[in-house]
């Protein structure tokens, strides 16, 4: 073997090993936003059996319920639209939060409301871990597509930057 045909190959088992890897990550992310949407969905589905029990306690706070119906009707129409999703998400998380906050003591005294609570909780907290699985998924894909050499394969294989979910604050510079 030449020393030109040496060089070949190794360029050419380069390419396939990171080609690779950018699907390992490329996968690794959908998996992850796979996780995050379980969980989205999830809450979505909590949200009418909040929605009853608070009709039953707070019937003049009309608009309180008629937000988190439209913000929750937001999140599904945005789909996977990662960007949509996430402002979406967030707008129903502080609706949400507004409505599971001290202010209706007299619902924290019910069962139902606090088992609902319980829940929310539950399910936010399970949220910030996914999104945080999420991110770091990204944040190595999105190195790994800028990184040199690899940048090269991926503009060729037309690997781009993935998006954040971002929970609303503005990214560190």
């Amino acid at each position: 073997m030449t020393a030109m045909t040496i060089i070949v190959i190794a360029c050419l088992l380069y390419v396939l090993w990171a080609y690779n890897r950018l699907v390992v990550h490329r996968n690794r992310i959908r998996n992850a936003w796979a996780q995050i949407d379980v969980q989205l969905r999830r809450r979505s589905e909590l949200v009418p059996n909040l929605v009853a029990c608070l009709k039953g306690y707070i019937a003049h706070e009309r608009e309180v319920l008629v937000s988190i119906a439209e913000v929750r009707r937001q999140t599904d129409i945005a789909g996977s639209n990662v960007t949509a999703r996430a402002r979406a998400e967030n707008q129903l998380a502080q609706s949400l939060s507004a409505v599971t906050s001290e202010a209706a003591p007299q619902l924290r005294a019910n069962e139902n409301f606090l088992a609902l609570q319980e829940e929310l909780r539950s399910t936010e907290n399970r949220i910030a871990f996914a999104r945080q699985h999420y991110n770091d998924s990204v944040m190595r894909y999105n190195a790994a597509v800028a990184g040199v050499p690899t940048n090269f394969v991926a503009r060729v294989f037309a690997f781009s930057p993935a998006a954040m979910f971002s929970t609303g604050g503005s990214p560190p510079r």
